[in-house]
């Protein structure tokens, strides 16, 4: 009977994150789940419903040593890591002359050191693997900048930055890393604000709507499976952003 493929999906437990988690259970993934306080009661028994084993991991992503006993703990649980998302982030947002430093510090620390964190210790498995997909979760902000986010922003700019550096260098033995950069979603932030300002947002949206956390998981799971992808940020933002 041939092992089911394993998935590693940082900031699993919800929001995008824990639909790329459903979206790679249904394809017949096991799971490793890792955030700050764990996941919740329901979104792992639905998970086992759609068939997958998770492992769900308590982690700060930007200590070293903590992301270096992620992938430790993973090894002893599954014969092989084929996929590595990195999804979990923070936001401090606030205008530049008001930012404190540990608010900047805090932001790059979780989304961009938290990354490199993650693919440098997942990177040796995958090498003896000579195989393996990693995904980054980048932004729209990285892109165009956005006002109050210069922390944000910056990290995900970074993200990009590195997601075309890891391809290059671990191309050749058969490691292909992606990023996906999702424009505006539909989640919990959006559902608190007001009629005016969702309007105000999906007028700058060409195709005039919110996108679904599942669109992202489709994105990032259309990545792992295309063979000749590698070193791309795929963009999902409605038109928000055209290369």
């Amino acid at each position: 009977m041939t092992e089911k493929p394993t998935a590693i999906i940082t900031g699993g437990n919800r929001g995008i994150g824990a639909a790329i988690a459903r979206e790679f259970a249904n394809k017949g993934y096991n799971l490793a789940l890792v955030s700050r306080s764990g996941s919740g009661q329901d979104h792992l028994d639905d998970l086992s419903e759609r068939g997958a084993k998770v492992l769900d991991l308590k982690a700060e992503v930007q200590d070293f040593d903590q992301a270096q006993a992620i992938i430790n703990r993973c090894k002893e649980e599954y014969a092989h890591i084929d996929v590595l998302v990195n999804n979990a982030g923070i936001t401090r947002d606030t205008l530049l002359m008001r930012m404190k430093e540990a608010d900047f510090d805090a932001v790059i620390d979780v989304n961009l050191k938290g990354c490199f964190n993650l693919i440098r210790h997942v990177s040796k498995v995958m090498l003896k693997q000579k195989s393996g997909n990693i995904i980054n979760i980048a932004s729209l902000s990285g892109q165009i900048g956005n006002a109050g986010q210069i922390n944000y922003a910056a990290a995900k700019a970074g993200v990009i930055a590195m997601t075309k550096t890891a391809a290059r260098e671990l191309a050749s033995r058969g490691i292909r890393v992606n990023a996906v950069a999702p424009g505006f979603i539909a989640s919990d932030m959006t559902d608190k604000l007001s009629d005016k300002v969702k309007e105000q947002m999906i007028a700058q949206i060409p195709l005039g709507d919110f996108g679904r956390v599942e669109d992202i998981a489709d994105a990032v799971y259309f990545l792992v499976k295309n063979p000749y992808i590698t070193g791309t940020t795929l963009n999902v933002n409605g038109g928000l952003y055209m290369e």
